[in-house]
C-alpha cells in the first residue's frame, strides 16, 4: 500500500456526538430535493463493491444481506455498487446488461425498502470498463502473447529471422535489453498486464465507443427503472471508460479527445441518451472527480468546467471523488491484474491515517466546495455530494453549514458501522463503531475477496446464524 513521503500516523478526529434534540435540528438530518425526488436526510452511502454477486453477475442472498444491513441504518440514499452495463463476464460483480438481471435487482430494491421502512432512496451505479489482463510470466508473454513485428526482427537481426527464433532470443534478453526492443505498450503488457485504453482507436470496439456507449447506458438505465430503482449514478470517475474520455490524457484525434469539448462529448451523449430513455421522475446523477491526481491528468480547474457542463445538461446530482487511476498503480504480482488504488492517486481516493501533514480526513472537501461554488455561480442548483474520510457529526454538519456540499456521505465509516447515521440521529453517538481508516477493506477489494471490516469480521463466529465468507474465516454481515 502506497503512502505519502514523510508520512506520520494521524489520530482519529475527536467525536462529540449530538443529543437527540440537537440532531433533530441538524442540517445533516434535514430533507433535500434531488431531481424530482425527496431525500429524508442528507446522509449518503456511496457505491462500494463487496464481491458478493454470482460469477454470472446475478444478485445472490449475500448481496441482499449486504444491502439490507446498510438499509437498516436508514441513510437518506444508498448507492448500489458499480454494476456493469455490458452482458460480458466480469466475475462476482453485479451486471445489468440484459433483462435477465432485472428480477434479482428488483428483489434488491424491495429488500432495501423493507429494511429501511421505506426511508432510504436507492440508486444504482452504472459502469463501463475496458479489458485488462493479468500480469503474465515474462517468458509466457514473449512466447505466446507478444505479436512479432518487423520492429522486433530488425532489432534482433541477424541473430533471429523467423518468429520462433525471435521469441527464443527475446527470452534470453535482460529487462534492460528488452526495453530497447519492445514498444512501451508491449513492455507494459509484460510488466503489468495488457490494458485497453479509450485512445486505442486501432481496435474497432474502442473506436466505436462513442456510438455504442450511449445506447448501452440508456438500456441499463431503463432496466434499473424497471427494477424499481429511484435513479442511477453514471460512473464518470477513477480509471473507467467515461472517466477516461473526460481525462486530460485522452488524446483521441477523432473529435472525442484532446480538447475539453471533445472529451465531454461521450459523457454528454450518455447523459442525453439516459435522460431520453428514463421516465421524468427517474433521478440521473454521476460520480465524478475533483482531480485525477496524476501527472498530466485532469485538474480541479477543468473539473469545475466538466461539472458545470454536466449540470447544465440536466444532471440531478453530482457525487465527488478523486484519484484512483491506473497510470500510477503499483506493479501487480504475476497472475494478478493492476489495481487503480495502489499508487498515489489511489491513496488520494481512499486516504489512510498514515498521511502527510494535511491528513486523511475530509481531504476532498475543499475541492468539492470549489466545484459547488462554480455550479452556483453558473446558476445550477445541482446538489453536490461529498465524501472521503468523513466520520464525525461535526465534520458533516460543518460541511453543510459552510455550504461546501449539500449532502455528506461516508463509505468506510458506514462499512464499519452501518447503523452509525441512526445512532447519531437518535443521540446514541457514543455507541458508534468508528472506522480506523487502515484500508483493510480496500485490501480485500484489491484481491476480489468478499469485502468486510476488521472491526467486526471476526466477532461471534461461533454463532450458528452468522454467515461466513467463502473461506469460512470471516463473517459477511456487520453485527448490530
Amino acid at each position: 500500500m502506497w503512502h505519502p513521503k514523510s508520512a506520520s500516523r494521524h489520530a482519529l478526529l475527536p467525536a462529540e456526538w449530538p443529543s437527540r434534540d440537537r440532531a433533530a435540528h441538524a442540517r445533516w438530518f434535514s430533507p433535500i430535493r434531488v431531481g424530482r425526488l425527496n431525500l429524508e436526510r442528507r446522509t449518503w452511502i456511496p457505491a462500494m463493491v463487496p464481491w458478493r454477486a454470482s460469477d454470472d453477475g446475478l444478485v445472490t442472498a449475500d448481496v441482499l444481506d449486504w444491502y439490507a444491513r446498510f438499509a437498516r441504518g436508514r441513510p437518506g440514499a444508498l448507492v448500489v455498487e458499480a454494476t456493469g452495463i455490458r452482458d460480458v463476464p466480469s466475475g462476482p460483480l453485479l451486471r445489468i446488461g440484459h433483462d435477465r438481471f432485472v428480477p434479482g435487482l428488483r428483489e434488491l430494491v424491495d429488500t432495501v425498502r423493507r429494511a429501511s421502512d421505506g426511508q432510504t432512496r436507492v440508486f444504482i451505479q452504472l459502469i463501463d470498463f475496458l479489458a485488462i489482463r493479468k500480469r503474465p510470466e515474462p517468458g509466457r508473454y514473449l512466447r505466446q502473447f507478444l505479436q512479432i513485428t518487423d520492429r522486433h526482427r530488425e532489432r534482433l537481426a541477424p541473430r533471429a529471422a523467423t518468429d520462433p527464433e525471435v521469441r527464443d532470443v527475446l527470452c534470453q534478453l535482460s529487462h534492460d535489453e528488452l526495453e530497447l526492443v519492445l514498444e512501451p505498450r508491449e513492455l507494459e503488457a509484460m510488466d503489468f498486464g495488457a490494458r485497453e485504453r479509450v485512445t486505442d482507436v486501432h481496435l474497432p470496439h474502442v473506436r466505436d465507443l462513442p456510438l455504442t456507449l450511449p445506447g448501452l447506458f440508456a438500456d441499463a438505465a431503463a432496466r434499473a427503472e424497471a427494477a424499481g430503482f429511484d435513479g442511477a449514478e453514471l460512473h464518470c470517475t477513477h480509471a473507467y471508460t467515461l472517466a477516461s474520455f473526460l481525462s486530460a490524457l485522452n488524446d483521441r484525434a477523432d473529435g472525442y479527445g484532446r480538447t475539453l469539448e471533445g472529451r465531454l462529448r461521450v459523457p454528454l451523449a450518455v447523459l442525453e441518451a439516459v435522460r431520453a430513455r428514463a421516465g421524468s421522475a427517474f433521478v440521473v446523477g454521476c460520480r465524478s472527480s475533483t482531480e485525477e491526481c496524476i501527472a498530466g491528468g485532469t485538474t480541479l480547474d477543468e473539473s469545475t468546467q466538466i461539472a458545470t457542463r454536466l449540470a447544465r445538461a440536466g444532471l440531478d446530482f453530482l457525487s465527488l471523488s478523486r484519484g484512483g487511476k491506473f497510470e500510477d498503480a503499483k506493479q501487480p504480482s504475476i497472475g494478478s491484474a493492476a489495481y487503480p488504488y495502489t499508487g498515489p492517486s489511489g491513496w488520494e481516493c481512499m486516504p489512510t491515517t498514515l498521511a502527510d501533514a494535511a491528513g486523511p480526513f475530509g481531504r476532498n472537501v475543499a475541492a468539492g466546495a470549489r466545484i459547488r461554488r462554480a455550479l452556483r455561480a453558473a446558476g445550477c442548483e445541482t446538489p453536490v455530494v461529498i465524501c472521503g474520510g468523513i466520520a464525525t457529526f461535526a465534520q458533516a454538519e460543518g460541511i453543510l453549514e459552510r455550504g461546501e456540499a449539500d449532502v455528506v456521505g461516508s463509505a468506510r465509516q458506514s462499512l464499519a458501522d452501518p447503523d452509525w447515521f441512526e445512532k447519531v440521529r437518535l443521540g446514541a453517538g457514543d455507541g458508534v463503531r468508528r472506522c480506523a481508516f487502515t484500508n483493510y477493506c480496500e485490501g480485500l477489494d484489491q484481491k476480489h475477496k468478499q469485502v468486510t471490516c476488521k472491526l467486526w469480521d471476526r466477532l461471534e463466529l461461533d454463532r450458528p446464524d452468522v454467515k461466513r465468507t467463502r473461506d469460512g474465516r470471516r463473517r459477511l454481515v456487520a453485527p448490530y
